[in-house]
């Protein structure tokens, strides 16, 4: 039995391998360009401007552009088949894409009026048994793709996931002088790289990838090869020991904060800083019988399992004697922070337009049934319709299923409106779309002025977009003006 399956193996599955078209593929891929560089780049400082705003759709775009797999997946493919000039090779590329990345998203983080640490900057401070996973199955599936000869964006975007955003919050450790994230996000991205690494190096071995199979190395190179797997297999050790160690604490304290209580008691929050000296540890749980007193205990518990000072914060809430009581409990109190989040998230709407339009925030009105929120806005010095249209499409980008409507004052509407024969000029739409915006909020009719053939095509665009317009022919560019709601 294990005789057949092996010889399925190797005729079936490594014998339908084109091992030398992938090595040639794989190693012009893996050349430093100014492609790769410039998209490296690109991709960071998306990343960096993504996690600033706290916004996963912004991140998941710079991952769409990472190239970082390339050279990573090089290093393992050479140490497969013991091609030292290839490891260099991808070792170099490697090397100052990942400088260039943090050198320009540092620099963006420098400059940026913004240097909090956002939640999606903190998720990224610190190895966890997840990120390793996620390393883990990107390799597996980037590996295969490009040993069958079928790469995709799909596997692109599944082995960036675990190297840019870490990356990039290594440039704002770097920016900000915050060595906890600095170090914290560096570990980060060296385990998940060395992770990509060698498990394609695993997977070129296991598919029959051989030194066989490059040019005749010296034993020098031999050994540099050998030497640069043992220096990508003891970092990523000492990762996985860290990664062990917080896995079964984790576990442990779960176990110790629920032994004292009764049945019906669960625990409905658990956070564990390990970076903290002590362990800093906080949780909250649900039970019918209160205990004030375990708290020590515990406390002391964990010290002697985990071998470390622990500071324990233990908050209790007394519910019913069943479980589905502190079940309950424990719904309610999800459903009361998801509200409070969305109040949070709603006064800062509202806040945010208030500033916008120079208006008190009491005087926006904010639907939340329709999730609708509208402000009348103060004349500002030199504003023109297009810049309080500019401050409505910024605030709205940010609330994608909110209908937000900044209504601004009776402003001079665009005086010049350039057509060419087929129709507006780039300028021209730019300008009958702040006419057709201007006129829905300030809700007036509108005159155009000028040429009347330009006049007729644009009063037709216009009216098709909802827009009661009317014509007065002139001489010059066409131009708009406000009319009285009676013509």
């Amino acid at each position: 039995m294990l005789f057949s399956l092996q010889r399925w193996w190797r005729q079936d599955v490594v014998g339908t391998v084109d091992q030398a078209q992938v090595i040639e593929k794989r190693r012009a891929e893996c050349a430093m360009s100014e492609r790769y560089l410039f998209m490296t780049a690109m991709s960071g400082g998306i990343a960096v401007l993504g996690l600033l705003l706290s916004s996963p759709a912004v991140v998941i775009g710079a991952m769409l552009l990472s190239p970082l797999m390339d050279p990573i997946m090089g290093l393992g493919f050479a140490l497969a088949i013991g091609d030292y000039q290839w490891l260099k090779q991808s070792a170099r590329s490697l090397a100052w894409g990942t400088v260039m990345a943090v050198g320009l998203t540092a620099l963006l983080v420098f400059m940026s009026p913004i240097q909090t640490i956002t939640p999606e900057i903190a998720a990224r401070t610190q190895p966890n048994l997840f990120d390793l996973f996620v390393a883990l199955f990107s390799a597996l599936a980037g590996a295969y793709a490009m040993i069958k000869g079928r790469e995709g964006t799909i596997v692109g975007v599944a082995i960036a996931t675990a190297l840019m955003p870490p990356l990039a919050v290594v440039g704002f450790g770097l920016a900000t002088w915050n060595w906890t994230v600095f170090s914290g996000a560096l570990l980060l991205y060296v385990t998940n790289l060395i992770t990509i690494a060698l498990t394609a190096w695993a997977m070129a071995r296991l598919y029959g990838f051989k030194t066989t199979l490059s040019t005749r190395q010296t034993q020098a190179q031999n050994f540099a090869v050998v030497v640069v797997f043992i220096g990508l297999a003891v970092p990523l050790a000492f990762s996985l020991q860290q990664i062990a160690f917080q896995t079964n604490s984790q576990r442990v304290i779960r176990a110790e904060i629920e032994e004292p209580f009764t049945d019906g008691s669960e625990i409905s929050r658990l956070d564990v800083d390990f970076r903290s000296d002590p362990i800093i540890v906080s949780a909250s749980i649900y039970t019918p019988t209160p205990r004030p007193e375990v708290e020590a205990e515990i406390e002391r518990a964990l010290e002697s399992r985990l071998g470390q000072d622990i500071e324990l914060t233990l908050t209790q809430f007394q519910v019913g004697t069943s479980a589905s009581a502190a079940q309950q409990a424990q719904l309610s109190a999800a459903r009361a922070s998801e509200e409070a989040a969305e109040n949070a998230r709603v006064e800062d709407l509202a806040q945010r337009l208030a500033l916008a339009a120079g208006v008190p925030e009491a005087d926006v009105v904010v639907d939340r049934t329709r999730r609708r929120a509208m402000v009348r806005a103060q004349r500002l010095e030199g504003a023109s319709l297009a810049a309080y249209r500019g401050l409505e499409q910024r605030i709205a980008a940010t609330e994608p299923d909110w209908t937000v409507e900044l209504l601004p004052p009776v402003g001079e509407l665009p005086q010049a409106i350039p057509f060419q024969e087929d129709g507006p000029t780039i300028a021209g739409a730019r300008a009958l779309s702040t006419i057709e915006w201007a006129s829905k909020r300030i809700d007036l009719p509108i005159v155009l002025i000028g040429d009347p053939d330009e006049c007729a095509q644009a009063a037709e665009i216009l009216g098709m977009r909802g827009v009661s317009v009317t014509v007065q022919p002139g001489t010059g560019t066409m131009r708009a003006e406000w009319a009285s709601p009676a013509e």
